[in-house]
């Protein structure tokens, strides 16, 4: 980043960025002409030697142990939620885009670009794990090294099933409230309450406590029918309100989903005050040894630099998810120019982006103390006595010279 340049202004930048990538599909699709692309040699390899230079600082004092990627495990499994998508971009950008999955079990792997010797395994979630959370599988399969959870989710399972976060990958949680602006006009989730409207939503959502206790949205407008197919929605002609990605629905509904085929909008759950740290990379708290931590001090940088290397050229990571999903050749389906389109929704909405300060990937810890106070009281979030943020995340191996 060059001297003098403000966060306002490279922020700008990233979603130019974005919106040239879309243009360029668009004419793509009218020319009917087919677009590939490759990661330069060059570029990539000056990145990676410049993030493991910068694998050795860490966000509060000098890291205790030196990093080295040696001490990871080969193969370096992250274990994700759903299917490849754009906001697993940082992962996929650790390879460049260079790798392929299986389509049986839904595993992509690829060469580590800082060392092509370590195999990075990106493991998909949702049907390819039996819709688990995240952190049961931390602990009944040895094989993954660091998995997705959010926040609320490590919350709840730290009595039994304790994790440590080492890097937030995703500033903003893209999760929200959907709705038909030709029928509803709504500026709050309170808004939504004195509708009066049905909202639908996956069940067991804890987001769901929340808002009934805050009294944003009663108890009886809540119908857990939701199951991600867009056939109600369409069916009661927007009459509902349902879950979903800000970062990919809103492109679903207006230009894949032709039954609909028109504007909706959201309500971005993070603006309810729930401000959730979704999809931290973490890992069982009882595996936190010495040798872990060498390979976290050089590998957790490496992550916030792909993050910032893909919101800076998403294209060749986007190429990858893309053929990933063709591959699995499952319900669920994406295309280059909804790819693209997400990637212009995460710059617009700050999905991955710095925190307060000018790093990517750290945590908050007053924002995590913040979210301990809404939630501890709820009886669904089995809050441990005692429980504290640093219990659950570290910015000991986040590098702090390193953003966007």
């Amino acid at each position: 980043m060059g001297m003098g340049t403000t966060r306002g202004s490279r922020r700008s930048m990233r979603l130019a960025i974005a919106l040239v990538v879309l243009a360029m599909l668009a004419a793509a699709c009218a020319d009917d002409t087919a677009t590939s692309t490759t990661a330069d040699a060059e570029t990539t390899e000056t990145t990676a030697t410049t993030a493991t230079t910068l694998a050795t600082t860490d966000t509060e004092a000098p890291p205790e142990t030196a990093g080295d990627l040696s001490k990871c495990p080969n193969p370096l499994v992250i274990q994700t939620d759903w299917f490849p998508q754009p906001e697993q971009g940082p992962f996929f950008q650790l390879t460049g885009g260079v790798g392929s999955i299986d389509p049986d079990s839904g595993r992509f792997q690829g060469p580590l670009t800082a060392d092509p010797s370590i195999t990075i395994e990106i493991r998909a979630g949702g049907p390819y794990i039996g819709n688990q959370q995240t952190t049961s599988l931390l602990y009944t399969d040895d094989e993954i090294f660091l998995g997705t959870i959010g926040l609320d989710e490590a919350i709840t399972n730290y009595g039994t099933l304790p994790t440590i976060a080492v890097i937030a990958p995703q500033e903003t949680n893209p999760l929200g409230l959907m709705y038909d602006p030709a029928t509803y006009d709504f500026a709050s989730f309170s808004d939504v309450g004195a509708s009066g409207a049905t909202v639908n939503v996956f069940p067991g959502m804890q987001w769901i406590d929340y808002l009934i206790a805050s009294n944003q949205i009663s108890a009886d407008q809540f119908e857990g029918s939701f199951d991600g197919s867009p056939t109600r929605f369409i069916s009661e002609e927007g009459a509902l309100v349902q879950q979903g990605f800000a970062t990919q629905d809103g492109y679903a509904y207006e230009h894949t989903f032709e039954a609909w085929g028109k504007p909706v909008k959201f309500l971005m759950l993070h603006d309810s005050g729930y401000e959730n740290y979704s999809g931290m990379l973490s890992m069982r708290t009882d595996k936190l040894d010495e040798d872990t931590k060498a390979c976290l001090s050089a590998f957790v940088p490496l992550v916030q630099q792909a993050a910032v290397d893909f919101m800076d050229d998403p294209e060749p990571v986007l190429d990858a998810v893309q053929k990933a999903n063709d591959d699995l050749a499952s319900f669920y389906v994406t295309t280059p120019e909804s790819n693209a389109a997400t990637v212009v929704q995460m710059a617009e909405l700050r999905i991955i982006d710095n925190g307060p300060d000018d790093t990517v990937g750290n945590f908050d810890l007053d924002r995590v103390q913040g979210f301990f106070d809404l939630v501890k009281d709820l009886p669904s979030f089995n809050f441990s006595e005692g429980l504290t943020p640093e219990d659950l995340v570290t910015n000991e191996f986040v590098d702090p010279s390193i953003g966007l």
